[in-house]
């Protein structure tokens, strides 16, 4: 039953993450074809933006290092179609494939700054600099996710401060969009509005702001409401729940995208997804990586009789 529930976006952005954030961390190899195909599928059931791959080092993340095959297969796909790029090695192999939608991923924290990009804080800062503005330059759409902006596994809770200052840094590189990261789950609702209102005080507009849950609590649902119900137009999602993050241990899987539009279709806010393509999408691939979806959702409709 669809029930309305007043001050809620009519329409919310999916941002799907499943074949980047998603694959990049399984343990045996998933043929390019595979990805493909995957890609495709999404697409066919109505997201309109899937991050595609990343152009990483492939010893960073072994899983991406098909990025220069994998991206041509996908041309004809009917979505935007981000990439992630670290540094400007990374941007120079996207943007040689054609790519227009350009992320970058940096950390509220130290400690995560160091594992993940060997760097502090503001070197990453300093790094991405010109990455976004030859990005710009380029005509592209550039995201900057920020990661740990609740908690982190060595640093505990991250002040709210401390995050809001690395958010504007990141917005006054140029980037387009912000994606707030949840990396290792521990957010919950006040925290979430917290966040926003201190992100809005210094002049950040909700529109511009995307938000990213991981469900290790089982707060990714109640956290994304939190969001909506503050304006939030824009929420990551990986189709099955697949994904995590490989440099935070305690992180568990993605807020799922079926269990995303269920909620969404309950309260009438339009996805444009077609909750049933999306589900057998995400039985397919699960088939194929040998596991059933972690999808509550994909698990409650792929098991009726």
């Amino acid at each position: 039953m669809t029930v309305p529930e007043p001050g809620l976006p009519a329409r919310v952005r999916i941002h799907e993450v499943g074949a980047r954030d998603g694959l990049q961390n399984e343990k045996t190899a998933v043929p390019t074809a595979v990805k493909a195909e995957f890609v495709h599928r999404l697409a066919a059931a109505g997201l309109t933006t899937i991050e595609a791959t990343s152009f990483v080092h492939p010893t960073w993340v072994p899983q991406l290092a098909d990025a220069e095959e994998l991206f041509p297969l996908l041309a004809d796909v009917a979505a935007e179609l981000p990439v992630l790029v670290p540094n400007e090695r990374g941007l120079d192999r996207a943007l040689a494939l054609g790519a227009t939608r350009i992320a970058v991923f940096g950390s509220a924290t130290e400690t995560f700054a160091a594992r993940n990009l060997n760097r502090t804080v503001d070197e990453s800062l300093a790094m991405f600099e010109p990455v976004v503005a030859r990005a710009k330059e380029g005509g592209a759409h550039v995201r900057g996710y920020l990661s740990m902006c609740f908690g982190d596994p060595w640093e505990g809770a991250v002040p709210v401060p401390q995050v809001v200052r690395v958010a504007k840094a990141l917005l006054d590189l140029g980037c387009d969009e912000l994606s707030l990261g949840d990396t290792i789950g521990v957010a919950t609702p006040g925290h979430v509005r917290a966040l926003l209102s201190a992100l809005n005080a210094r002049g950040v507009a909700t529109g511009r702001i995307g938000v990213h849950f991981h469900d290790t609590y089982g707060q990714a649902l109640s956290n994304t409401l939190a969001a909506l119900q503050h304006g939030v137009g824009t929420v990551d999602a990986s189709a099955g729940g697949l994904g995590g993050c490989p440099y935070a241990k305690s992180a568990t899987g993605n807020l799922a995208t079926e269990d995303l539009v269920w909620m969404l279709d309950g309260l009438g806010i339009e996805t444009g997804v077609d909750l049933a393509a999306l589900t057998a999408t995400s039985v397919w691939m699960a088939e194929r990586l040998g596991r059933p979806s972690p999808s509550r959702t994909v698990r409650a409709l792929s098991h009726k009789e």
